[in-house]
């Protein structure tokens, strides 16, 4: 099987910053309060003109650029998200026209925070076998659009975002190893309601936002991380001593932290950059790892290990190599693309 690799990568926040202190004016809470609980100062908010479809378009445009090919190279395009604009059609297909694609094929895939790293063991799938050829891997969300800004227990905590990678078929590098779990029994623990669901179960007020079990998920997560990151150093063969960078989902700094200590990782090798963005879902792991290669964290030959959870519940790992040269991929060097959204 071929070998997987990243050729270009890229990111997207929204111009709107909400400090906490903004927040403090919309419910009952305070600066100390959620940077005690979450590690957050502020966040990304969506404006009218923005969305899950602008930040994608933006992060892949210049995931292409990086990867210094044709948009209409890319084979498929797709879109890890759980906040998409329309039930019909995917935010995928606005992205594959947005980018340039022409010829791609594209989808959205739902697997919540977890959703980048299934996007990338599904493309790596594709590749690996010989069936595509390029693909654009995209992980966006626009939390912000359904929260509940009175609930002091979900609002703080998240925000918008998305990053992108172009994936493609090379000699260099170890081979991607991936895992994946679900457990549905925990599935109500953080959930947003549906227009298509039973009658019954409707909000009375028909407001269509995230209700969360936070001590649940805080002890789910801590669990499904070490979890996932101790079974994928099984699958590839490679001491978690040996990862020069770790990325994990960045939902909460206590729970990252919580993780860190149980797996005996330094967090001086553990990329987090929640503090400025809250948790971005779909888009919070790819946003980091684009982050972290434009900060020089990450260089060539290094390897590196992703990591995750989310609803569902759901939660998962890939290891990498990165192979490419990122000192001469700088996008002050590259212009964007002139593709229209």
């Amino acid at each position: 099987m071929r070998k997987v690799q990243i050729t270009g990568w890229g990111m997207s926040v929204p111009e709107k910053v909400m400090t906490n202190a903004e927040i403090e004016k919309l419910v009952d809470t305070s600066d100390e309060w959620i940077k005690s609980r979450s590690g957050i100062s502020e966040r990304r908010i969506c404006g009218d003109e923005e969305s899950v479809a602008t930040m994608a378009i933006e992060a892949g445009k210049r995931a292409i650029e990086r990867a210094r090919i044709d948009p209409a190279e890319i084979d498929l395009v797709i879109l890890a998200t759980l906040t998409d604009a329309r039930l019909l059609p995917s935010t995928a297909a606005y992205v594959q026209e947005g980018v340039g694609a022409r010829r791609a094929g594209a989808f959205d895939l739902d697997c919540a925070c977890t959703g980048f790293i299934a996007g990338l063991g599904v493309a790596a799938q594709f590749i690996a076998t010989g069936a595509m050829q390029k693909i654009l891997v995209i992980g966006a969300d626009a939390v912000s659009r359904i929260l509940d800004w009175t609930d002091r227990g979900t609002c703080v905590l998240f925000g918008d975002g998305a990053g992108a990678v172009v994936v493609e078929a090379g000699d260099e590098g170890i081979p991607l190893s991936l895992y994946l779990r679900n457990d549905g029994s925990a599935a109500n623990a953080l959930t947003v309601p549906s227009p298509m669901g039973v009658r019954s179960e409707l909000p009375a007020n028909r407001e269509f936002v995230i209700t969360m079990d936070g001590p649940a998920i805080f002890r789910f997560a801590v669990e499904a991380m070490v979890d996932a990151a101790r079974e994928v150093c099984d699958r590839s063969g490679i001491a978690l001593d040996d990862f020069d960078l770790v990325i994990p989902h960045q939902a909460n700094l206590r729970i990252i932290q919580a993780a860190a200590r149980a797996l005996k990782v330094p967090m001086d090798k553990v990329y987090t950059n929640v503090e400025r963005y809250g948790n971005t879902s779909g888009g919070s792991i790819p946003l980091a790892l684009a982050e972290a290669v434009d900060a020089g964290r990450i260089k060539k030959g290094d390897r590196i290990l992703l990591v995750g959870f989310g609803a569902g519940m759901s939660w998962g790992a890939l290891t990498l190599e990165w192979t490419a040269e990122t000192a001469s991929a700088r996008l002050s060097e590259i212009p964007l693309a002139a593709a229209t959204a």
